[in-house]
């Protein structure tokens, strides 16, 4: 009995042993696996210079399919660039004052925010004509940022403060009948918004938060509601500033402090792609080109110091890279046509 009881406690041990072997393997095979997901980069490109531009703030990329002609600005200069790749001329005109952002009309025109409110420009005389002033009177300091226009051809605009007051901006909805209301309050950095493929939900950026809400989106009516925050950029990879979308949904994000331009899937939250630009101050981006293939790419040189300058020379220039993936069509300012009289 002594010998067979012995036999049983080493049969025990033996088994114990084992199994926290097993226990042990299969915790370093765990970490070995999570440290792999948590290590795992996106593919990344890229991007070449175009244009040595040396803006002070570009921004607002923005493909005129009809003209096959990409708008973008340069804010503190208060220049607006028409670039034609077929003839790569870039034409500028003088706004007179700070510009945030610029869309094509439906008429051929273009509307531009400016510091003190939105102008309709007559492309051929250069010549602006006011539409609103900026509502914003409790905030004087105040001037309009990004924007683009939404499926139904209505334009949206935000506004910051230029002192850099917290929270003293907002998103602004202009409307066909250039009628203009306040959507969405204590915005610090109104910067990049989009709209969905299916047109149910508008994706927008204030860029201190470092996040992209998520918003349900009427088309019929331009209604928004607060729905989740899709995005979170996390720390060391700069502020999200300008977003496009591509023709499978996805974000494109240009980032401030962050030399790129990243690629988020808005379901998942997950980082997809990443654009190597050799500039600190990414701003915006737009896919253009005849098949919309092409990624342009606007930075800026404000607030560099001459040592950044002298290591990053191309800060302020217009960037391109064929990313393998395509754009969609961005939308025209529609204004509502006034009915005919008849008369008898």
């Amino acid at each position: 009995m002594k010998h067979l009881f012995i036999f049983f406690v080493l049969l025990s041990c033996f088994y114990a042993c084992q199994e926290a072997s097993e226990k042990t393997e299969n915790s370093h095979t765990n970490t070995n696996s999570d440290t792999t997901m948590q290590t795992t980069t996106p593919p990344s490109m890229k991007a070449t210079l175009l244009l040595d531009s040396k803006a002070a703030l570009g921004e607002g990329a923005l493909w005129n399919k009809k003209t096959q002609e990409l708008y973008w600005i340069d804010i503190e200069n208060g220049i607006l660039h028409i670039y034609n790749p077929q003839n790569q001329k870039d034409r500028t005109i003088n706004l007179g004052q700070r510009v945030g952002t610029v869309v094509p009309t439906e008429g051929g025109n273009a509307l531009v925010a400016l510091e003190d409110g939105i102008y309709e420009i007559d492309l051929k005389t250069e010549k602006k004509k006011l539409l609103t002033k900026r509502p914003e009177k409790d905030f004087p300091e105040n001037r309009f940022n990004d924007g683009k226009c939404d499926p139904a051809g209505r334009f949206w605009v935000g506004t910051m403060s230029m002192k850099g007051i917290e929270k003293a901006g907002a998103l602004y909805l202009f409307d066909s009948e250039q009628k203009i209301t306040k959507t969405f309050d204590s915005v610090t950095v109104s910067n990049g918004i989009v709209w969905s493929l299916d047109s149910t939900k508008m994706y927008y950026i204030d860029t201190p938060t470092k996040e992209v809400k998520e918003f349900s989106y009427d088309h019929k009516t331009g209604a928004i509601s607060f729905l989740k925050v899709a995005v979170t950029i996390p720390d060391g990879a700069g502020y999200p500033d300008g977003m496009t979308i591509d023709s499978e949904g996805m974000l494109w994000i240009g980032m401030w402090e962050g030399y790129s331009v990243m690629r988020w899937n808005p379901v998942s939250g997950e980082l997809l792609m990443k654009v190597d630009v050799p500039v600190a101050r990414v701003t915006s981006c737009a896919f253009g080109g005849e098949n919309l293939d092409t990624l342009y790419i606007t930075t800026a040189s404000v607030g560099a110091k001459e040592e950044e300058l002298k290591q990053y020379p191309s800060s302020g220039s217009l960037f391109m890279v064929k990313t393998g993936h395509t754009g969609v069509p961005n939308f025209e300012y529609k204004k509502k046509k006034k009915k005919m009289a008849l008369g008898f």
